[in-house]
């Protein structure tokens, strides 16, 4: 019995459309706001100034794509009050119909950081630490966020002015202090970079490093990838089957690199690296994959803030699609009998296919705009922000985010 083409394509868009239906990529606060590179800022004029501004984007990236219900949000950068903010927050959330997202606690930013936040020398800084995670994780219960996000941004520069072990184990007590702080309903997600602030050595350099902290610290913690947190050349893919697994994957901050962490936009540079990831994701069972949180952390220096950020959902969104069209039952038969070419031709075929067809009709029977970034530019919400923002942003040059 033959399949006709029209069939195909039917069972194509089916398949597309199960899963775009299931797909929500959170945006992050900061993403909208005026951002540089170490050696400067870089200031655009519709640059999200106000929390409240940065809800009025997240929600417009929304609209268009249907995909990102939530907002990240930093505590130092988005609550300067901490919990004093947290009505302003939930006022913004029922206003703009975007729902606060992973709380990201600020551990590098504060002088008192210098020598570190939870694996600094002093027990006084340590304690000023974990007083800040703790206001977070409350921040998150009464905001009802899942996430409270960690990036530990500690290290140290040269041998032999640090000690490793006992740095090791003081992160430990933070962490587990921490965590059981969380709610009923809270998770803690741990974060790894190998370098930068810190150059020879990072406290939480690796995915192994991640994982043992998170285990160390409670069932409610898991691993979070960032995508542009690895050396040149790892196999963020296989880091992501083991972190399945082991049921220790909590989620992702999507971005993309050339060289370091360079927080481009998502498939600007790699596109068959994210496919390959989200093809992991989507062989995983249900009870494995389910929980996986994805985020988009990037800095868009350069590229206007909305429009980047709806052009990566969008990416996102097709990607993800393509990895969805991996026929799974035939790819597996080909890898047991080791027959190499015909089962990259087959897992490449997915990668291949043009999916933006299927995507736009998806959209269209959704009651999205079938073009999201030319729906944008026909809105005149860009125009519309820049005019009323311009004058602000001229003249705020102090703040990072």
């Amino acid at each position: 019995m033959t399949t006709n083409t029209g069939e195909l394509a039917g069972r194509d868009f089916e398949r597309v459309s199960a899963a775009l239906d299931g797909f929500r990529i959170e945006v992050p606060s900061w993403g909208f706001a005026n951002t540089g590179t170490r050696f400067g800022k870089f200031i655009q004029g519709g640059a999200a100034t106000t929390i409240e501004e940065k809800f009025a984007d997240a929600s417009q990236v929304n609209k268009l794509t249907g995909a990102s219900p939530s907002v990240a949000l930093h505590v130092l950068w988005d609550l300067p009050k901490g919990k004093a903010d947290v009505p302003e927050i939930k006022n913004l959330v029922k206003k703009y119909g975007v729902a606060a997202g992973s709380i990201n606690p600020n551990l590098f930013q504060d002088l008192d950081y210098k020598y570190g936040s939870i694996a600094n020398p002093s027990a006084e800084i340590r304690g000023i630490a974990l007083a800040h995670l703790l206001d977070s994780v409350e921040i998150g219960r009464e905001l009802g966020s899942k996430d409270v996000s960690l990036w530990i941004a500690d290290g140290s520069n040269y041998p032999g002015t640090q000690s490793v072990r006992r740095r090791i184990e003081w992160m430990e007590e933070v962490l587990k202090a921490t965590h059981d702080a969380l709610g009923e309903n809270q998770r803690m997600l741990v974060e790894y970079k190998p370098f930068e602030p810190a150059f020879y050595h990072t406290d939480i350099a690796d995915w192994g490093m991640a994982l043992e902290l998170a285990r160390r610290a409670g069932p409610k913690a898991k691993v979070l990838v960032d995508t542009g947190h690895h050396l040149q050349g790892t196999n963020i893919e296989q880091i992501v089957a083991w972190l399945l697994h082991l049921n220790a994957l909590g989620g992702f901050h999507f971005n993309d690199r050339k060289y370091a962490d360079d927080d481009l936009t998502l498939g600007s540079i790699d596109p068959y690296q994210v496919f390959r990831i989200f093809h992991e994701i989507l062989s995983a069972s249900d009870g494995e994959r389910a929980g996986i949180e994805f985020m988009i952390d990037q800095s868009h220096n350069l590229k206007g803030k909305v429009e980047a950020m709806v052009q990566t959902v969008g990416t996102a969104q097709e990607i993800f699609a393509k990895a969805a069209l991996v026929d799974r039952a035939k790819l597996s038969e080909l890898q047991q009998a080791c027959r190499l070419v015909e089962a990259e031709e087959c897992f490449r075929s997915a990668f291949w296919t043009d999916v933006r067809p299927m995507v736009k009709e998806w959209r269209i029977a959704r009651g999205l705009p079938a073009d999201p970034l030319k729906a944008l530019a026909e809105s005149g919400y860009v125009e519309k922000i820049t005019s009323e923002r311009k004058s602000k942003n001229a003249a705020s040059v102090s703040s990072y985010a």
